[in-house]
Protein backbone atom coordinates (compact mmCIF):
# COMPACT_ATOMS: atom_id res chain seq x y z
CA UNK A 1 0.00 0.00 0.00
CA UNK A 2 2.92 2.32 -0.54
CA UNK A 3 4.06 2.09 3.07
CA UNK A 4 7.45 3.41 4.05
CA UNK A 5 9.67 0.46 5.06
CA UNK A 6 11.81 2.61 7.36
CA UNK A 7 9.95 2.65 10.69
CA UNK A 8 12.47 4.83 12.52
CA UNK A 9 11.00 7.63 14.51
CA UNK A 10 7.72 5.81 15.06
CA UNK A 11 7.91 6.39 18.82
CA UNK A 12 5.89 9.25 20.23
CA UNK A 13 7.74 12.44 21.08
CA UNK A 14 6.97 16.14 21.35
CA UNK A 15 9.22 18.45 19.33
CA UNK A 16 9.01 22.13 20.27
CA UNK A 17 9.02 24.72 17.52
CA UNK A 18 11.87 27.25 17.17
CA UNK A 19 11.21 30.29 19.32
CA UNK A 20 9.71 33.19 17.39
CA UNK A 21 9.84 31.33 14.09
CA UNK A 22 6.32 32.19 12.99
CA UNK A 23 3.44 34.38 14.03
CA UNK A 24 0.47 32.46 15.52
CA UNK A 25 -2.26 31.45 13.07
CA UNK A 26 -5.71 30.36 14.23
CA UNK A 27 -6.89 28.84 10.94
CA UNK A 28 -5.24 26.89 8.15
CA UNK A 29 -3.93 28.76 5.13
CA UNK A 30 -2.02 27.55 2.06
CA UNK A 31 1.67 27.04 2.68
CA UNK A 32 4.38 27.30 0.10
CA UNK A 33 6.63 24.40 -0.74
CA UNK A 34 9.52 26.21 1.01
CA UNK A 35 7.83 26.43 4.39
CA UNK A 36 9.32 24.26 7.10
CA UNK A 37 7.41 22.97 10.07
CA UNK A 38 9.57 22.72 13.21
CA UNK A 39 12.59 23.21 10.96
CA UNK A 40 12.25 19.67 9.67
CA UNK A 41 9.03 18.98 7.73
CA UNK A 42 8.55 20.70 4.35
CA UNK A 43 4.84 21.19 3.59
CA UNK A 44 3.96 20.46 -0.05
CA UNK A 45 0.21 20.27 -0.81
CA UNK A 46 -3.18 19.71 0.80
CA UNK A 47 -4.31 16.09 0.74
CA UNK A 48 -7.69 16.52 2.41
CA UNK A 49 -9.86 18.62 4.69
CA UNK A 50 -12.19 17.57 7.47
CA UNK A 51 -13.99 18.82 10.50
CA UNK A 52 -10.90 18.43 12.71
CA UNK A 53 -8.24 19.93 10.43
CA UNK A 54 -6.26 19.85 7.19
CA UNK A 55 -3.95 17.04 6.05
CA UNK A 56 -0.79 18.02 4.16
CA UNK A 57 1.64 16.06 2.04
CA UNK A 58 5.11 16.80 3.39
CA UNK A 59 8.69 15.61 3.40
CA UNK A 60 10.74 14.72 6.45
CA UNK A 61 14.05 16.34 5.49
CA UNK A 62 15.95 14.62 8.29
CA UNK A 63 14.97 11.07 7.28
CA UNK A 64 14.26 11.94 3.60
CA UNK A 65 10.89 10.25 3.49
CA UNK A 66 7.36 11.40 2.63
CA UNK A 67 4.95 11.95 5.50
CA UNK A 68 1.40 13.17 6.00
CA UNK A 69 0.90 15.97 8.50
CA UNK A 70 -2.42 16.78 10.10
CA UNK A 71 -2.86 20.43 10.98
CA UNK A 72 -5.46 20.74 13.71
CA UNK A 73 -7.53 23.84 13.03
CA UNK A 74 -9.16 25.93 15.74
CA UNK A 75 -12.48 27.54 14.93
CA UNK A 76 -12.53 31.27 15.66
CA UNK A 77 -15.54 31.01 18.00
CA UNK A 78 -13.81 28.59 20.38
CA UNK A 79 -13.00 29.78 23.86
CA UNK A 80 -9.57 29.44 25.42
CA UNK A 81 -10.82 26.46 27.43
CA UNK A 82 -12.12 24.72 24.32
CA UNK A 83 -8.82 25.36 22.55
CA UNK A 84 -7.04 23.76 25.49
CA UNK A 85 -9.39 20.77 25.31
CA UNK A 86 -8.76 20.39 21.57
CA UNK A 87 -5.01 20.56 22.08
CA UNK A 88 -5.17 17.90 24.81
CA UNK A 89 -7.34 15.70 22.61
CA UNK A 90 -4.82 15.89 19.77
CA UNK A 91 -1.94 14.99 22.05
CA UNK A 92 -4.01 12.08 23.32
CA UNK A 93 -4.62 11.03 19.72
CA UNK A 94 -0.90 10.86 19.13
CA UNK A 95 -0.36 8.79 22.27
CA UNK A 96 -3.27 6.54 21.32
CA UNK A 97 -2.30 6.00 17.70
CA UNK A 98 1.38 5.46 18.60
CA UNK A 99 0.29 2.35 20.54
CA UNK A 100 -1.10 0.75 17.38
CA UNK A 101 1.11 -1.14 14.93
CA UNK A 102 -1.00 -2.81 12.27
CA UNK A 103 -0.93 -2.77 8.44
CA UNK A 104 -4.52 -1.50 8.37
CA UNK A 105 -3.82 1.46 10.69
CA UNK A 106 -1.70 4.45 9.71
CA UNK A 107 1.22 5.02 12.08
CA UNK A 108 1.95 8.25 13.97
CA UNK A 109 5.62 9.23 13.82
CA UNK A 110 5.77 12.53 15.65
CA UNK A 111 3.81 15.47 17.01
CA UNK A 112 5.04 19.05 17.01
CA UNK A 113 3.51 22.20 18.42
CA UNK A 114 3.66 25.38 16.38
CA UNK A 115 1.52 28.51 16.10
CA UNK A 116 -0.09 27.48 19.37
CA UNK A 117 -1.50 24.30 17.88
CA UNK A 118 -0.35 20.67 17.56
CA UNK A 119 0.57 19.11 14.20
CA UNK A 120 0.53 15.32 13.82
CA UNK A 121 3.21 13.71 11.65
CA UNK A 122 1.85 10.46 10.27
CA UNK A 123 2.79 7.71 7.88
CA UNK A 124 2.06 8.69 4.29
CA UNK A 125 0.02 6.19 2.28
CA UNK A 126 -0.34 6.67 -1.48
CA UNK A 127 -4.10 6.57 -1.56
CA UNK A 128 -7.31 8.54 -1.60
CA UNK A 129 -10.08 8.49 0.94
CA UNK A 130 -13.11 6.26 0.50
CA UNK A 131 -15.22 9.43 0.51
CA UNK A 132 -13.28 10.75 -2.49
CA UNK A 133 -13.76 7.42 -4.27
CA UNK A 134 -17.53 7.49 -3.72
CA UNK A 135 -17.75 11.15 -4.73
CA UNK A 136 -15.77 10.40 -7.88
CA UNK A 137 -17.44 7.25 -9.17
CA UNK A 138 -20.55 6.61 -7.09
CA UNK A 139 -21.41 3.20 -5.59
CA UNK A 140 -18.59 0.67 -5.52
CA UNK A 141 -18.94 -3.01 -6.53
CA UNK A 142 -19.89 -5.06 -3.51
CA UNK A 143 -16.78 -7.35 -3.73
CA UNK A 144 -14.58 -4.23 -3.48
CA UNK A 145 -16.60 -3.02 -0.50
CA UNK A 146 -16.21 -6.44 1.15
CA UNK A 147 -12.42 -6.22 0.78
CA UNK A 148 -12.38 -2.70 2.22
CA UNK A 149 -14.60 -3.85 5.07
CA UNK A 150 -12.25 -6.71 5.95
CA UNK A 151 -9.23 -4.37 6.01
CA UNK A 152 -10.93 -1.75 8.18
CA UNK A 153 -12.33 -4.45 10.45
CA UNK A 154 -8.82 -5.82 10.97
CA UNK A 155 -7.60 -2.34 11.96
CA UNK A 156 -10.52 -1.85 14.34
CA UNK A 157 -9.92 -5.25 15.91
CA UNK A 158 -6.29 -4.31 16.58
CA UNK A 159 -7.40 -1.00 18.10
CA UNK A 160 -10.04 -2.65 20.29
CA UNK A 161 -7.53 -5.23 21.51
CA UNK A 162 -5.39 -2.26 22.61
CA UNK A 163 -8.43 -0.82 24.43
CA UNK A 164 -8.77 1.99 21.89
CA UNK A 165 -12.14 3.09 20.47
CA UNK A 166 -11.91 5.16 17.29
CA UNK A 167 -15.31 6.95 17.60
CA UNK A 168 -15.14 8.52 14.11
CA UNK A 169 -15.10 5.68 11.58
CA UNK A 170 -16.41 7.14 8.30
CA UNK A 171 -15.49 7.14 4.58
CA UNK A 172 -13.25 10.21 4.95
CA UNK A 173 -11.11 8.32 7.49
CA UNK A 174 -10.67 5.20 5.36
CA UNK A 175 -7.76 5.36 2.92
CA UNK A 176 -7.94 3.20 -0.21
CA UNK A 177 -4.71 2.36 -2.05
CA UNK A 178 -4.37 1.82 -5.78
CA UNK A 179 -4.66 -1.96 -5.37
CA UNK A 180 -7.97 -1.66 -3.49
CA UNK A 181 -6.63 -2.32 -0.01
CA UNK A 182 -7.68 0.01 2.78
CA UNK A 183 -6.44 1.28 6.12
CA UNK A 184 -7.98 3.31 8.92
CA UNK A 185 -6.62 6.72 9.83
CA UNK A 186 -7.33 9.78 11.98
CA UNK A 187 -7.95 8.76 15.57
CA UNK A 188 -8.77 12.42 16.16
CA UNK A 189 -11.57 11.85 18.66
CA UNK A 190 -10.44 8.43 19.81
CA UNK A 191 -10.66 7.38 23.42
CA UNK A 192 -8.66 4.84 25.36
CA UNK A 193 -10.17 2.66 28.05
CA UNK A 194 -9.18 4.05 31.42
CA UNK A 195 -8.28 7.48 29.99
CA UNK A 196 -10.67 10.24 31.12
CA UNK A 197 -12.78 11.56 28.27
CA UNK A 198 -11.46 14.90 27.13
CA UNK A 199 -14.45 16.76 25.81
CA UNK A 200 -16.75 19.59 26.71
CA UNK A 201 -19.01 18.54 29.58
CA UNK A 202 -22.36 17.27 28.35
CA UNK A 203 -21.46 17.43 24.65
CA UNK A 204 -20.52 14.82 22.07
CA UNK A 205 -18.35 15.27 18.98
CA UNK A 206 -18.61 13.23 15.82
CA UNK A 207 -20.17 12.85 12.39
CA UNK A 208 -23.93 12.35 12.93
CA UNK A 209 -24.53 10.11 9.90
CA UNK A 210 -21.90 7.66 11.21
CA UNK A 211 -22.55 8.03 14.95
CA UNK A 212 -23.95 4.95 16.71
CA UNK A 213 -27.38 5.27 18.36
CA UNK A 214 -25.96 4.71 21.84
CA UNK A 215 -23.70 7.73 21.40
CA UNK A 216 -26.73 9.84 20.49
CA UNK A 217 -28.25 8.66 23.79
CA UNK A 218 -25.19 9.97 25.63
CA UNK A 219 -23.82 6.55 26.56
CA UNK A 220 -20.09 5.91 26.74
CA UNK A 221 -18.96 4.51 23.36
CA UNK A 222 -17.44 1.05 23.20
CA UNK A 223 -16.16 -1.21 20.42
CA UNK A 224 -19.76 -1.87 19.30
CA UNK A 225 -20.08 1.84 18.42
CA UNK A 226 -17.16 1.52 15.99
CA UNK A 227 -18.81 -1.53 14.41
CA UNK A 228 -22.03 0.46 13.83
CA UNK A 229 -19.96 3.22 12.20
CA UNK A 230 -18.24 0.60 10.04
CA UNK A 231 -21.65 -0.64 8.87
CA UNK A 232 -22.70 2.92 8.01
CA UNK A 233 -19.41 3.42 6.15
CA UNK A 234 -19.81 0.24 4.09
CA UNK A 235 -23.42 1.23 3.36
CA UNK A 236 -22.22 4.54 1.91
CA UNK A 237 -19.59 2.75 -0.16
CA UNK A 238 -21.96 0.21 -1.73
CA UNK A 239 -25.00 2.50 -2.08
CA UNK A 240 -23.23 5.77 -2.90
CA UNK A 241 -24.99 7.73 -0.14
CA UNK A 242 -25.28 7.66 3.66
CA UNK A 243 -28.13 5.59 5.05
CA UNK A 244 -29.42 8.19 7.52
CA UNK A 245 -28.23 11.63 6.32
CA UNK A 246 -31.11 14.13 6.49
CA UNK A 247 -29.38 17.47 5.86
CA UNK A 248 -29.35 18.73 9.45
CA UNK A 249 -27.32 17.20 12.30
CA UNK A 250 -30.26 16.76 14.68
CA UNK A 251 -32.52 15.38 11.93
CA UNK A 252 -29.78 12.92 11.01
CA UNK A 253 -29.35 11.83 14.63
CA UNK A 254 -33.12 11.42 14.93
CA UNK A 255 -33.06 9.12 11.90
CA UNK A 256 -30.15 7.15 13.38
CA UNK A 257 -32.02 6.65 16.65
CA UNK A 258 -35.61 6.10 15.50
CA UNK A 259 -35.77 5.06 11.82
CA UNK A 260 -35.33 1.57 10.40
CA UNK A 261 -32.45 0.70 8.12
CA UNK A 262 -33.58 1.43 4.54
CA UNK A 263 -33.68 -1.28 1.91
CA UNK A 264 -30.33 -1.39 0.05
CA UNK A 265 -30.33 -1.49 -3.74
CA UNK A 266 -26.75 -2.58 -4.54
CA UNK A 267 -25.56 -4.51 -1.46
CA UNK A 268 -26.29 -7.99 -2.81
CA UNK A 269 -24.88 -10.61 -0.41
CA UNK A 270 -23.58 -7.84 1.87
CA UNK A 271 -27.10 -6.94 3.03
CA UNK A 272 -27.09 -9.33 6.05
CA UNK A 273 -23.80 -7.99 7.40
CA UNK A 274 -24.92 -4.38 6.85
CA UNK A 275 -28.16 -4.95 8.76
CA UNK A 276 -26.30 -6.85 11.46
CA UNK A 277 -23.80 -4.03 12.00
CA UNK A 278 -26.52 -1.35 11.92
CA UNK A 279 -28.62 -2.92 14.68
CA UNK A 280 -29.83 -0.23 17.08
CA UNK A 281 -29.15 -2.24 20.24
CA UNK A 282 -25.40 -2.78 20.82
CA UNK A 283 -26.19 -6.01 22.70
CA UNK A 284 -27.77 -7.56 19.58
CA UNK A 285 -25.36 -5.97 17.10
CA UNK A 286 -23.14 -8.22 15.01
CA UNK A 287 -19.73 -8.77 16.56
CA UNK A 288 -16.41 -8.19 14.79
CA UNK A 289 -15.83 -11.94 14.38
CA UNK A 290 -19.30 -12.48 12.95
CA UNK A 291 -18.83 -9.58 10.54
CA UNK A 292 -15.46 -10.97 9.44
CA UNK A 293 -16.96 -14.39 8.74
CA UNK A 294 -19.88 -12.87 6.80
CA UNK A 295 -17.59 -10.67 4.68
CA UNK A 296 -15.20 -13.53 3.94
CA UNK A 297 -18.08 -15.82 2.99
CA UNK A 298 -19.57 -13.21 0.66
CA UNK A 299 -16.19 -12.48 -0.94
CA UNK A 300 -15.39 -16.18 -1.30
CA UNK A 301 -18.70 -16.82 -3.07
CA UNK A 302 -18.18 -13.97 -5.55
CA UNK A 303 -18.12 -15.45 -9.10
CA UNK A 304 -14.62 -14.36 -10.20
CA UNK A 305 -15.08 -10.66 -9.42
CA UNK A 306 -13.60 -8.22 -11.90
CA UNK A 307 -10.53 -6.29 -10.83
CA UNK A 308 -11.34 -2.91 -9.34
CA UNK A 309 -9.14 0.00 -8.41
CA UNK A 310 -10.01 3.45 -7.12
CA UNK A 311 -9.78 6.45 -9.48
CA UNK A 312 -6.84 8.81 -9.49
CA UNK A 313 -6.69 11.12 -6.48
CA UNK A 314 -8.69 14.28 -7.04
CA UNK A 315 -8.59 17.64 -5.36
CA UNK A 316 -10.11 17.56 -1.88
CA UNK A 317 -13.48 19.30 -1.55
CA UNK A 318 -13.57 22.71 0.06
CA UNK A 319 -16.24 21.47 2.48
CA UNK A 320 -16.86 17.94 3.73
CA UNK A 321 -19.93 16.32 2.14
CA UNK A 322 -23.23 15.95 3.92
CA UNK A 323 -23.05 13.51 6.79
CA UNK A 324 -19.24 13.63 6.93
CA UNK A 325 -18.80 16.89 8.83
CA UNK A 326 -17.77 16.65 12.47
CA UNK A 327 -20.44 18.27 14.62
CA UNK A 328 -20.45 19.37 18.24
CA UNK A 329 -23.79 18.46 19.82
CA UNK A 330 -24.54 20.05 23.17
CA UNK A 331 -26.31 18.50 26.12
CA UNK A 332 -29.44 20.57 25.43
CA UNK A 333 -29.59 19.13 21.91
CA UNK A 334 -29.18 15.63 23.30
CA UNK A 335 -32.03 16.18 25.75
CA UNK A 336 -34.22 17.49 22.91
CA UNK A 337 -33.27 14.46 20.83
CA UNK A 338 -34.13 12.11 23.68
CA UNK A 339 -37.50 13.81 24.18
CA UNK A 340 -38.27 13.71 20.45
CA UNK A 341 -37.24 10.08 20.11
CA UNK A 342 -39.31 9.22 23.18
CA UNK A 343 -42.28 11.01 21.62
CA UNK A 344 -41.85 9.15 18.34
CA UNK A 345 -41.38 5.81 20.04
CA UNK A 346 -44.34 6.54 22.32
CA UNK A 347 -46.56 7.34 19.34
CA UNK A 348 -45.44 4.16 17.61
CA UNK A 349 -46.14 2.16 20.77
CA UNK A 350 -49.59 3.74 21.14
CA UNK A 351 -50.44 3.01 17.50
CA UNK A 352 -49.28 -0.57 17.90
CA UNK A 353 -51.28 -0.94 21.12
CA UNK A 354 -54.43 0.51 19.52
CA UNK A 355 -54.03 -1.72 16.51
CA UNK A 356 -53.57 -4.78 18.71
CA UNK A 357 -56.65 -3.86 20.75
CA UNK A 358 -58.70 -3.41 17.55
CA UNK A 359 -57.57 -6.77 16.18
CA UNK A 360 -58.35 -8.46 19.51
CA UNK A 361 -61.87 -7.00 19.53
CA UNK A 362 -62.45 -8.20 15.98
CA UNK A 363 -61.29 -11.70 16.90
CA UNK A 364 -63.61 -11.74 19.93
CA UNK A 365 -66.54 -10.54 17.80
CA UNK A 366 -65.92 -13.27 15.23
CA UNK A 367 -65.68 -15.85 18.04
CA UNK A 368 -68.99 -14.69 19.53
CA UNK A 369 -70.68 -14.89 16.14
CA UNK A 370 -69.34 -18.38 15.55
CA UNK A 371 -70.51 -19.55 18.99
CA UNK A 372 -73.97 -18.03 18.48
CA UNK A 373 -74.32 -19.64 15.07
CA UNK A 374 -73.29 -23.06 16.40
CA UNK A 375 -75.67 -22.91 19.41
CA UNK A 376 -78.82 -21.69 17.56
CA UNK A 377 -80.99 -24.33 15.70
CA UNK A 378 -81.06 -23.94 11.95
CA UNK A 379 -83.91 -21.66 10.87
CA UNK A 380 -86.53 -23.23 8.52
CA UNK A 381 -86.22 -22.20 4.94
CA UNK A 382 -88.88 -19.64 3.95
CA UNK A 383 -91.60 -20.88 1.52
CA UNK A 384 -91.05 -19.84 -2.05
CA UNK A 385 -92.95 -16.67 -2.88
CA UNK A 386 -95.53 -16.93 -5.71
CA UNK A 387 -94.49 -15.34 -8.98
CA UNK A 388 -96.04 -11.98 -9.80
CA UNK A 389 -99.32 -11.82 -11.74
CA UNK A 390 -97.66 -10.25 -14.79
CA UNK A 391 -95.20 -13.17 -14.94
CA UNK A 392 -98.07 -15.69 -14.73
CA UNK A 393 -99.93 -13.96 -17.63
CA UNK A 394 -96.77 -14.04 -19.74
CA UNK A 395 -96.39 -17.77 -19.08
CA UNK A 396 -100.06 -18.48 -19.93
CA UNK A 397 -100.05 -16.39 -23.14
CA UNK A 398 -99.32 -18.50 -26.28
CA UNK A 399 -96.01 -17.64 -27.84
CA UNK A 400 -96.12 -16.03 -31.22
CA UNK A 401 -93.48 -16.79 -33.73
CA UNK A 402 -91.12 -13.86 -33.99
CA UNK A 403 -90.68 -12.45 -37.46
CA UNK A 404 -87.08 -12.42 -38.61
CA UNK A 405 -86.01 -10.21 -41.47
CA UNK A 406 -83.53 -12.70 -42.87
CA UNK A 407 -86.33 -15.15 -43.72
CA UNK A 408 -87.39 -12.77 -46.55
CA UNK A 409 -84.15 -11.01 -47.50
CA UNK A 410 -82.02 -14.09 -48.09
CA UNK A 411 -84.43 -15.86 -50.53
CA UNK A 412 -84.94 -12.61 -52.51
CA UNK A 413 -81.21 -12.13 -52.90
CA UNK A 414 -80.78 -15.70 -54.11
CA UNK A 415 -83.61 -15.32 -56.70
CA UNK A 416 -82.09 -12.07 -57.99
CA UNK A 417 -78.70 -13.70 -58.41
CA UNK A 418 -80.25 -16.62 -60.35
CA UNK A 419 -82.16 -14.26 -62.69
CA UNK A 420 -79.06 -12.19 -63.33
CA UNK A 421 -77.04 -15.28 -64.19
CA UNK A 422 -79.78 -16.45 -66.59
CA UNK A 423 -79.87 -13.05 -68.32
CA UNK A 424 -76.13 -13.05 -68.81
CA UNK A 425 -76.28 -16.56 -70.27
CA UNK A 426 -79.03 -15.52 -72.77
CA UNK A 427 -77.00 -12.54 -73.93
CA UNK A 428 -73.94 -14.69 -74.50
CA UNK A 429 -75.98 -17.30 -76.41
CA UNK A 430 -77.64 -14.66 -78.66
CA UNK A 431 -74.28 -13.14 -79.46
CA UNK A 432 -72.86 -16.44 -80.55
CA UNK A 433 -75.84 -17.16 -82.82
CA UNK A 434 -75.75 -13.74 -84.49
CA UNK A 435 -72.01 -13.76 -84.97
CA UNK A 436 -71.23 -10.87 -82.54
Amino acid sequence: MGRVPDRRGSAFRLTPAPTGAYRPRMTAEPASAERLLAGRYALREVLGRGGMGVVWRATDLRLERPVAIKEVTFALHLSDEERRVLRERTLREARTAARLDHPSVTSVYDVVEEDGRPWLVMEHVESCSLQQVVDGQGPLPWPAVARIGLDVLAGLTAAHEADVVHRDVKPANVLVASDGRACLTDFGIATATGDPTITTTGAIIGSPAYMAPERAHGERPGPAADLWSLGATLWTAVEGRPAFARGEPMATLMAVVAEDVPQPANAGPLEPVLRGLLAKDPDTRMTAEQARQELEAALGAAPDPAAWSPPARSEPPAEPPEGDRVERIDAADLRALAAASATVLGAVARDARDQARHLAERRRERRRRAETTAAAPPAPAPPPSPPPAATRREEQRPRRRRFRRRWVVVPLVLVALVLLAAAVGLVVLAGSLLGW
